[in-house]
């Protein structure tokens, strides 16, 4: 009687989310052919859980105040969920316990659930527990419904205050190479390629597996004064590519050397002169070889800049305008919509 009880329990969890999601599905029955149509008005979206317990100022008219995006109420309190437009479930607190999905509430027809996660899917863990809950996504994947990458080019505005043209290219100093790490493990592909390279050339580790950290405040002019950064993801994913790209790398002013997704993905979304990637060379010899000589030609070092002359660097780091962002999107995306299995697309 005592093991059966777990899986009695079980039974009941599943059973409770089974008949939810049914209730749900005759919801959108109801409104099956009916496109996501509405008047202009006020949004709420509300956060369930801050991502990593890490909550930031609602005061104010945050969307409009902060990013110009008018008609759009942010807040984190739970209380108001019936009234709620979307509600956002990060994933990690979903993944670790730290939250649960609020199935006890009646939730109204109109209200999208969204799952919001910037991770790569080998820490998604189980998702198949969450089919037919969620109706749109946020990731930094760009077929997300609401694509919000690490980072992205965008022109630089010609009104002769913000120039391209006036971009110059930190002065470099004895550093060839520098690598910023904290999570180092021996079996990332990140790793082995590192462990190999520094047979060939001088790279300077900072972060806390080296005990050498830098802050917030050291980090950019510490690269900047290098060559090149190796800008290696911990995953290799479509689209992933993190702030080891756009901040240690491209707003420090480095050449970054790219371990992560195809080459063709990484053009899809950077300048194709501005990265070196590692699949290039058929060794890392040839990487190292190749970094000594780029590194002592200056007209060829400094082609790898010359989109700065007309693109510059938007980073997005704030959880709240990336939450902003959803009123944004609102008005074009499918109100019956539904995934049926999340754990399918966020795989890919």
């Amino acid at each position: 009687m005592t093991a059966s009880k777990p899986l009695f329990l079980s039974a009941i969890m599943i059973l409770s989310i089974s008949s939810y999601v049914l209730h749900q599905r005759l919801l959108l029955l109801a409104q099956t052919g009916i496109a996501h149509q509405h008047e202009p008005r006020n949004l709420t979206i509300l956060l369930w859980h801050w991502p990593f317990g890490r909550p930031y100022s609602l005061e104010g008219d945050v969307c409009s105040d902060e990013y110009a995006i008018p008609d759009c109420l942010l807040s984190d309190n739970t209380s108001l969920f019936p009234q709620a437009d979307v509600v956002v479930f990060h994933h990690h607190e979903l993944k670790t316990g730290r939250s649960v999905l609020p199935l006890h509430l009646p939730r109204s027809v109109s209200q999208r659930w969204l799952w919001l996660s910037l991770e790569p899917p080998v820490h998604n863990g189980n998702l198949t527990q969450y089919n037919g809950l969620f109706n749109w996504t946020m990731s930094y994947r760009g077929d997300a419904d609401i694509s919000m990458p690490y980072g992205k080019i965008v022109p630089v505005p010609h009104n002769g205050i913000s120039n391209g043209s006036s971009y110059v290219i930190p002065k470099k100093g004895a550093c060839l190479a520098s690598w910023v790490v904290s999570n180092y493990r021996p079996d990332h592909a990140r790793s082995q390629v590192y462990q190999s390279l520094r047979k060939y050339i001088p790279i300077e580790v900072y972060g806390h597996w080296s005990k050498r950290p830098l802050t917030d405040q050291s980090l950019i002019p510490t690269i900047g004064h290098c060559n090149f950064y190796l800008a290696f993801e911990n995953s290799v994913a479509l689209d992933y590519i993190t702030e080891k790209l756009w901040r240690n790398a491209y707003q420090a002013g480095a050449v970054p050397v790219v371990l992560g997704p195809t080459r063709a993905n990484y053009e899809a979304l950077v300048p194709p002169g501005s990265f070196i990637h590692v699949s290039d060379f058929n060794s890392t010899e040839g990487l190292a070889v190749f970094l000594q000589q780029l590194a002592t030609d200056r007209g060829r070092y400094e082609g790898y800049f010359k989109w700065r002359q007309t693109h510059r660097i938007k980073m997005y780091t704030d959880w709240r305008e990336r939450l902003c962002n959803i009123c944004v999107n609102y008005q074009r995306l499918p109100g019956n919509k539904v995934y049926y299995d999340l754990e399918a697309w966020a795989s890919r």
